[in-house]
């Protein structure tokens, strides 16, 4: 039998994911949208008209972020593709400049100053050669994607402060948040000071399964800020959102109606309404039985409003 969902969490629309991620809400259009990166889908939805589309892709998404002229800027595994539009194809702008047959892109977002920073997932999680890029805006004739750091399994997150000095880099693969002071805000090429840790939580113990949940927390993947500056972070295989202070310390848990959680963000016109896409790749039959809205989209309304999205300069 089916456990009770929790209190305070609707159902965004009818879709189950197999794997959804990257959700940001587009303040121009009043929709959601998010990336199904095992079934390579593009989705968004209109919360007020409950209209839901997608788009299939050629490749997996790692991220989708919105341009501020117009259209969307895609990590696939390959390259950075811009879609100019919802009925247009992607167009290449950028290879990815690893081996995109261990590697691909995964979770990232523009800064203040319209930057793309994006990092990798590596498919076997078997040593950190991943590793954190970031794309100069459009002001330059040829947008330029450069390294700024190694040393990552899977980049689970990439969020900012309020006021852009200080980055968030999550790795899933380690269980592990850091965080980086950006060294001369807005300048070319970008640069970080080195790594602070900031937040992590206890690897999965050997034998452990949902439904003797004892002892592990999940591990920490999507997140966004609020306007207090504390830190919502998505627990996959936690069923629970983490609400974060300043020093990485939980203030709070909010646990949701299935075992993963994987991404999030502040919507709606106030941006008061969180949003969470879940999973449900790989997971048992018993867990499906016991949590079958697992792969949906989920909101709740909170308090605080989050930040809103950045938007890539082009």
């Amino acid at each position: 039998m089916a456990s009770a969902p929790p209190p305070g969490w609707q159902r965004v629309s009818d879709t189950l994911n197999a794997r959804g991620e990257s959700p940001f809400w587009h303040p121009h259009e009043e929709r959601l949208y998010w990336v199904d990166v095992a079934l390579r889908r593009l989705w968004r939805v209109h919360p007020r008209s409950g209209h839901t589309d997608h788009l299939d892709l050629p490749q997996e998404p790692g991220c989708v972020v919105p341009c501020r002229a117009g259209g969307l800027l895609l990590a696939l595994r390959d390259g950075l593709y811009h879609l100019p539009s919802w009925n247009d194809l992607p167009r290449l702008m950028q290879p990815a400049p690893y081996d995109s047959t261990r590697q691909r892109f995964a979770a990232g977002g523009c800064d203040a100053w319209g930057r793309f920073w994006v990092g990798t997932h590596v498919d076997a999680q078997d040593r950190p050669e991943g590793a954190l890029y970031c794309l100069h805006t459009r002001i330059k004739a040829q947008p330029e994607l450069v390294t700024v750091e190694r040393g990552v399994v899977s980049t689970g997150a990439v969020a900012w402060s309020a006021n852009g000095h200080l980055l968030y880099w999550t790795d899933s693969g380690r269980h592990d948040i850091t965080s980086h002071a950006m060294s001369q805000p807005g300048s070319w090429p970008p640069r970080l000071a080195p790594a602070m840790p900031w937040a992590r939580f206890p690897a999965k113990p050997a034998g452990w399964s949902p439904e003797q949940p004892q002892g592990y927390q999940g591990r920490p993947h999507g997140a966004a800020l609020d306007q207090a500056g504390r830190y919502w972070v998505a627990m996959e295989e936690g069923a629970q959102v983490l609400c974060l202070g300043p020093h990485g310390e939980v203030l709070a848990r909010h646990p949701v109606p299935v075992q993963c959680p994987t991404g999030l963000c502040f919507g709606g016109t106030d941006l008061r309404t969180l949003y969470v896409t879940t999973s449900r790749l790989h997971r048992s039959a018993d867990e499906l039985a016991r949590c079958p809205d697992s792969g949906g989209v989920f909101a709740l309304k909170v308090e605080v409003p989050g930040l809103p999205v950045q938007l890539y300069w082009d």
